[in-house]
């Protein structure tokens, strides 16, 4: 009797620890999670905070690449001061902030296509040059059209009310222009390979968020600033032959719309004017992107569209998003580029 009370007593005490030893086991998994989840929130609070730094510094610097009016003083007295247009260039750029980092890249939206300008022989054009076949051309070129017409009466292959509120979830044509490129998400034929692009056997498709804008303040599209990705939609050039343009066109010293039009292989001409200008950029977007230090997992971006005013001497908010995802592709990692 005695041996079996002990033997007894023994389970009882083994439960009790394996029972501590499993609350124990879930506190301590329970305070490293919230350790961890703390640690992410100061690295992301700081990571935001380098990246408006970045944000203003790329601002600070946009102001000063412009000549000044006669008798203003310059932000900054260098001689070797570069000009707005050089800054605009659509390459990031990074530099040590304290202990972290921040990284900024600005983009002139006159480079980009204008979704709300383009007319429809155009659009035809820019998805034939982007490889998209003829019958899918036709029902993004009607699509788009039809999304922004202020009436509900569908092209032969574009779509209105009616499709859109077949399906699930349910929604309406926006019938006026586009708020955003985000929103040719929503229009019919637009896959997320198409709008974010994607690449198979090393060729790489260009996606539509990369060639089009809303903030274009015209309806051509500026060769100083164009990206390789924009002439490679307008023209047919391949991307490589687009990119070789693109660093060709740094190295002019002297540089106007003919010597542009010459380099790319374009004629001069009317046709030639009403697709493309060589102005300084006016509308910029200006993307930036903090990290907490160089080993830091955790980067936390934003963007603002400024339009400058007064020859350089002001700046006006026209759009920004305090957390942008634009630069993450579609499983959620965050590109180089």
């Amino acid at each position: 009797m005695l041996a079996n009370e002990r033997g007894v007593a023994l389970l009882l005490v083994l439960w009790i620890f394996i029972f501590l030893f499993v609350v124990a086991f879930e506190f301590s998994g329970g305070v490293r999670e919230d350790g961890l989840v703390a640690r992410r929130y100061a690295e992301e609070s700081r990571g935001y905070y380098l990246a408006l730094a970045g944000f203003q510094d790329a601002l600070y610097q946009l102001l000063n690449g412009f000549a000044p009016p006669a008798n203003a003083p310059r932000l900054i007295s260098s001689a070797n001061q570069p000009q707005s247009q050089d800054i605009v260039d659509g390459s990031w750029r990074e530099k040590n902030f304290g202990q972290g980092l921040y990284r900024v890249r600005l983009s002139d939206e006159a480079g980009k296509i204008n979704l709300n300008r383009v007319d429809e022989p155009t659009l035809r054009l820019i998805f034939t040059n982007l490889g998209i076949d003829t019958r899918h051309v036709d029902i993004l070129t009607d699509s788009i059209l039809d999304w922004r017409d202020e009436d509900d009466l569908h092209r032969t292959n574009g779509a209105e009310n009616d499709y859109y509120l077949s399906l699930a979830p349910a929604y309406t044509a926006q019938n006026g222009a586009f708020d955003s490129v985000e929103s040719l998400l929503w229009v019919r034929g637009v896959t997320s390979e198409i709008f974010f692009g994607s690449e198979e056997n090393g060729r790489r498709q260009v996606g539509l968020q990369e060639i089009f804008t809303v903030d274009n303040p015209t309806d051509r599209i500026n060769l100083r600033t164009a990206a390789a990705e924009v002439i490679h939609a307008m023209t047919g050039l391949t991307l490589e032959k687009s990119q070789k343009f693109v660093d060709e066109r740094k190295k002019l010293s002297e540089r106007t719309l003919p010597d542009i039009l010459r380099l790319l292989g374009v004629a001069s001409g009317e046709a030639a004017t009403r697709q493309f200008v060589f102005v300084s950029p006016t509308v910029i977007t200006i993307e930036a992107a903090g990290r907490d230090s160089e080993t830091s997992a955790i980067e936390r971006r934003v963007k603002g569209v400024v339009r400058v005013v007064q020859g350089g001497q002001g700046t006006q908010i026209v759009r920004w998003i305090d957390r942008d995802f634009s630069g993450y592709n579609r499983s959620g990692t965050n590109p180089t580029n």
